[in-house]
């Protein structure tokens, strides 16, 4: 079950798209800069600059929706690009996290830095999970709280100042997701290795 949706409208996507392929603009280029502007983001949150911290991450995370649709318009998807922007959204996210973990630091309130690396384990793990499962063989989209929510929830957080209670969702939530994937993980490989032993008979 995912609560937020992992690609825009098309009305609102394709006439972006269109800029973007016009202007000879790469995935690649749509990926780096979608890094590069979450590294500002965790400076500017570092820096106590929390509200442009947050319209940083919303900005800069929303590229995310526009560099696989703007390959699969130029025929340019491939999986090392898949793989790339799969990276890149891990350190994405950790370099966010561990912005907030170095302003909480900064004003030595330890519960929110040690949530603050919770949830950079969190939301590590859930990828990982997916990616360890999917490259034995099985296919996992399902998760509660996957990317998107994560975007969301902290950007929501740096814009209205609600950290504390948005660290402890994030921390909590993420490693309840991780053990949801960890046992649909379970269930999909202990059906393909029956399968598989079905088809050796």
């Amino acid at each position: 079950m995912k609560l937020l949706p992992t690609r825009a409208p098309a009305a609102v996507l394709d006439p972006m798209v269109r800029v973007l392929v016009a202007a000879g603009i790469t995935p690649n280029m749509l990926t780096v800069a979608g890094f590069l502007g979450n590294v500002a983001a965790a400076w500017s949150v570092a820096s106590g600059e929390l509200v442009l911290g947050g319209v940083l991450v919303l900005v800069f995370s929303a590229m995310d929706l526009l560099d696989g649709a703007v390959a699969r318009a130029t025929g340019k998807a491939s999986p090392f690009g898949a793989m790339f922007d799969s990276v890149l959204d891990r350190l994405s996210e950790a370099a966010v996290l561990g912005g907030i973990l170095l302003y909480e630091l900064q004003l030595e309130n330890h519960e929110e830095a040690v949530l603050a690396f919770g949830a950079v384990v969190g939301s590590l793990m859930v990828s990982y999970v997916r990616a360890r499962a999917e490259g034995l063989g099985t296919t996992m989209t399902s998760g509660l709280f996957t990317r998107p929510e994560r975007v969301v929830v902290t950007a929501v957080a740096l814009l209205f100042g609600w950290l504390r209670p948005a660290l402890w969702l994030l921390a909590v939530v993420t490693l309840v997701t991780t053990a949801q994937r960890v046992n649909t993980a379970r269930g999909l490989l202990t059906d393909q290795r029956a399968d598989d032993k079905d088809s050796d008979a």
